[in-house]
């Protein structure tokens, strides 16, 4: 008899992980199971023993369970993969029956190879642009359920800054920035890939929601192919013709329909649709597996973007400099996950990092605003501070043990806070603590999900308990009162707590933060710089490839703009071009829903 497997021990029972000799186990005929393909995010393991929960001890500095953790929380939201363009993520989904799709061109044929869908009609009525103000608008609903990967960030920006690293991947076997125009072999590269599969599309995002659609016949059938009046019969679907710069003192604006024209109508309501899915749950018509979650943030499955992303924003990550054998190892795993059914725990996670969001994230932002506070009034510092105490006791409440017995005041050194360190244990671990039962039965990519979870709970517990317990030492709290020998000095206290506060919140980044301040009037929306509309103009524009396809073009100046690419038509194009750093880190603001617009 040889020692206990997990899957033995766990189907004992917690009493057999705890009373090991007491249980005999037949293994005669047992059939060896390999150690399980645990994820490593450099997190150490952490147990109830009070050495493993020292509130000094952070994340380790190449640590990414944060990273998993917010882009897995912003999958299909419009919002936070606004802000973070490059992403990161590829996941398995699929599109249920009955849903629709849409389709703009400017004539009356229905694709008959790979092409571009909406999943908002607002986006697809874009490029419906036939003469004379008209266009000609395809409705589809899926037969069955249609299956898609998912690509996170603004993963149809047609950028060449990382936005389309992941696909390139898939599509070319390695990053090619320089090919970010080629979409029209692009998407034929991933469907020849992803027919062996059964995949039917790939989900990706730009102003709004897109599936590139593999089959117009397979899984699809037509509900209306109508031709819709779109314009004035008298007005160009496209820009007006962009006049010389000698002709014009002022070429930009000269190539700027009207601020009257439908033409912006249209423009605006693309990125309105795209709003609508900007917070949870994003948008549901398309249904990820998070089994089956494969990520570039994944240290283990590609070690080498750690040094790649090594002293940069998180705005500037991205997937170019991953090594060839990386590219194999996501290829691997990403045809794993897809080439066949596999078997999961059956949890939540989507709902778990929800809940773990929806209970700190208010809370947190609440705390931000308490401690962003000056007075030189000591007594108005100290009522401040009582409220901070306050709420640092709701966030732990369901942790804060009736036997916990705090030491005098007159405690210091490193040890002064261990007293804490249960409520820290049992705040970090409650949400995770019994999957130990579902462990056998995770996918390598549950195990990475609950790394991620383990890794954000903790830190956010590590701080909250931290400074909860250093209120109780100061007297601040009346639940656990304390003799104190002297006057705490309040005022550095709470300068502490604004630091640790800013310092979490900055590294858990979740984009939920992220508003418009005060909040917009009726005729207003909260806006992130958006491509299009925002990007920076292109020093040296590449000419257009061999397979583009004047119909997969997001904007009624991109056909002329990667036709004829000119200084003009860059102005044309990029017509509400934002400031280099403004680009580079969207910052929220109210813009218009009616005319005139302004992005």
């Amino acid at each position: 008899m040889r020692s206990y497997s997990l899957v033995a021990a766990l189907s004992l029972g917690s009493a057999a992980l705890a009373l090991p000799g007491q249980f005999s186990v037949d293994t005669t005929d047992e059939i060896y199971v390999p150690p399980l393909d645990i994820v490593n995010l450099n997190v150490p393991s952490y147990s109830s023993d009070t050495q493993q929960w020292k509130f000094e001890e952070g994340p380790p500095e190449n640590a990414t369970g944060n990273l998993i953790f917010d882009t897995v929380h912003s999958f299909l939201q419009h919002w936070p993969n606004t802000r973070y363009r490059n992403g990161h993520n590829i996941v398995p989904g699929m599109i249920p029956n009955g849903t629709l799709v849409y389709h703009g061109t400017d004539h009356n044929t229905i694709p008959s190879e790979p092409d571009w869908t909406a999943t908002d009609p607002e986006h697809s009525i874009a490029f419906a642009r036939g003469k004379d103000g008209g266009g000609w608008h395809l409705t589809l609903a899926a037969t069955r359920p249609l299956k898609v990967l998912y690509f996170d960030g603004s993963s149809a920006a047609k950028m060449s800054e990382g936005t389309m690293d992941t696909q390139d991947i898939i599509a070319w076997g390695e990053v090619q920035p320089g090919r970010y125009l080629d979409e029209r072999q692009r998407i034929k590269n991933l469907c020849r890939w992803g027919k062996e599969f059964g995949i039917d599309g790939f989900a990706r995002m730009e102003m709004d929601f897109e599936v590139m659609l593999c089959d117009f016949t397979a899984g699809v059938e037509v509900v209306s192919f109508l031709h819709v009046r779109l314009l004035p019969k008298d007005e160009d679907p496209y820009f007006p013709p962009i006049p010389s710069a000698s002709s014009s003192p002022s070429p930009h604006l000269a190539s700027l329909p009207p601020l009257d024209s439908d033409s912006w109508v249209r423009i605006f309501e693309v990125m309105h649709s795209g709003s609508w899915h900007n917070r949870y749950p994003g948008d549901s018509r398309i249904v990820l597996d998070l089994t089956g979650l494969v990520s570039l943030y994944d240290v283990a499955l590609a070690p080498s973007l750690v040094s790649v992303r090594a002293d940069i924003e998180r705005c500037d990550h991205r997937v170019l400099g991953i090594s060839s054998n990386d590219v194999s190892n996501v290829m691997r795993k990403l045809t794993e996950v897809i080439g066949q059914p596999h078997p999961s725990s059956g949890l939540d996670w989507k709902a778990l990092i929800h809940v773990i969001v929806d209970r700190y994230a208010d809370r947190l932002d609440l705390m931000q605003h308490l401690l962003n506070f000056t007075s030189s009034d000591s007594q108005e510092v100290l009522q401040r501070a009582r409220l901070t105490q306050t709420q640092l006791r709701v966030m732990l409440a369901p942790y804060l043990l009736d036997s916990t017995v705090v030491p005098g005041a007159d405690t210091s050194g490193v040890e002064a806070l261990q007293w804490a360190s249960p409520i820290f244990r049992l705040c970090a671990t409650t949400h995770t603590s019994v999957m130990i039962n579902k462990i056998p039965f995770m996918t390598p990519s549950e195990h990475l999900l609950l790394s991620a979870i383990e890794e954000t709970t903790r830190e956010v517990c590590r701080v909250t308990t931290k400074l909860w317990a250093v209120g109780v030492m100061s007297g601040l709290d009346t639940f656990f009162p304390v003799e104190l020998s002297g006057e705490p000095d309040i005022t550095r206290i709470m300068n502490d707590w604004r630091q640790d506060i800013q310092k979490l919140m900055s590294w858990l980044d979740w984009s939920i933060w992220v508003k418009c301040r005060p909040a917009c009037g009726p005729e207003e929306m909260c806006y992130l710089p958006t491509w299009p509309n925002n990007a920076l103009r292109r020093k040296h524009p590449p000419p257009p490839p061999p397979t583009w396809d004047p119909q997969n073009i997001t904007d009624v100046s991109e056909a002329k703009y990667l036709t004829e690419s000119t200084p003009e038509i860059e102005d044309a194009f990029f017509f509400f071009e934002a400031p280099t750093e403004v680009w580079r880190k969207p910052q929220p603001k109210c813009i218009r829903r009616l005319m005139p617009y302004g992005f």
